[in-house]
């Protein structure tokens, strides 16, 4: 369906709101893709338009790197490499990894929006730790996941230093402000519609989260469970008892570390700014929850 005419003076939108005014004058040859596009003509005041004109990657001239990127981006391969493997240059990669992230928030959000992920009775959320410039400059992600284990949404937030570090640290670059508790209450409000109101709502035993869950999903059914060692020295997420009450969210945090080059245990990878992982952290949610998450489930 083709849209309004863009043209302000264009009396099609209001005097002739429901009449076909679009007259087909051919095609053009796009060199991006290598596709011939579909071109029209408003019969009112003669502007043109195209299919590629509504198009978010509309005036792209690399539109055909926008996949691989996403892919690979999503699977462990930092954006130098990225770069080096499709020949393009490091800008590229920056600029569509800012593109495709803005893209894939607004799909999910819009997904939210629609309520297709309703209901979900069981919810599992916790933090993870990472850095940004440096490991004295500490940073909490907030995530949540469902029965299914899809991602449902995350909060990067800032928090101080802890740890036998903390006065050095706090020497050096001075006191960071805690932002977790926030962020956190803001994520809940955000996920609350899609979350059934009397759902089994999973965590482990920190101090901050009863109040919060308490106060936004007051019927939910908020179980807490003692957090333990990890199985393997560096690989906090995935634990070394029986039965992980927390599994499906241990395991996904896992695969977050393993597919998000940047927040892997040791790596050169460093974040050197927040708003870089929540646009790296957008792609890996959209191809968790359509692609590793969509392949398990129709193999299984």
């Amino acid at each position: 369906m083709l849209p309004k005419c863009c043209s302000k003076s264009c009396s099609s939108s209001t005097q002739h709101p429901n009449s076909n005014h679009w007259v087909r004058i051919g095609f053009y040859y796009r060199k991006s893709d290598s596709q011939y596009i579909k071109r029209w003509r408003c019969s009112f005041c003669g502007k043109t338009i195209s299919q590629a004109t509504t198009s978010p990657c509309f005036k792209q001239h690399k539109r055909r790197l926008n996949d691989p990127i996403y892919r690979l981006l999503s699977s462990s391969v930092s954006q130098r490499r990225t770069a080096l493997l499709l020949r393009t240059n490091l800008k590229t990669v920056a600029r569509k990894l800012r593109f495709l992230a803005e893209q894939k928030k607004i799909a999910h959000q819009k997904l939210l929006e629609s309520q297709l992920l309703k209901p979900n009775i069981e919810v599992q959320f916790d933090e993870m730790e990472t850095h940004e410039h440096s490991k004295w400059k500490p940073l909490s992600i907030c995530l949540f996941v469902n029965q299914d284990r899809k991602i449902l949404g995350f909060r990067v937030s800032s928090m101080s230093a802890r740890g036998r570090d903390a006065a050095q640290a706090r020497k050096k670059y001075g006191s960071r402000p805690d932002h977790r508790k926030k962020s956190l209450i803001s994520l809940v409000k955000e996920l609350a519609p899609v979350i059934a109101p009397d759902a089994d709502i999973v965590s482990d035993e920190k101090a901050m989260y009863p109040c919060v869950i308490s106060k936004v999903l007051p019927r939910a059914n908020h179980k807490r469970y003692r957090g333990r060692r990890g199985c393997i020295v560096g690989q906090g997420e995935l634990k070394k008892i029986g039965l992980d009450p927390l599994f499906k969210l241990n395991h996904t945090a896992a695969m977050l570390r393993a597919n998000v080059n940047r927040l892997v245990r040791r790596t050169w990878c460093t974040t050197k700014k927040t708003e870089c992982l929540v646009d790296h952290l957008w792609l890996y949610l959209s191809f968790h929850n359509e692609v590793l998450t969509a392949t398990e489930k129709s193999t299984a």
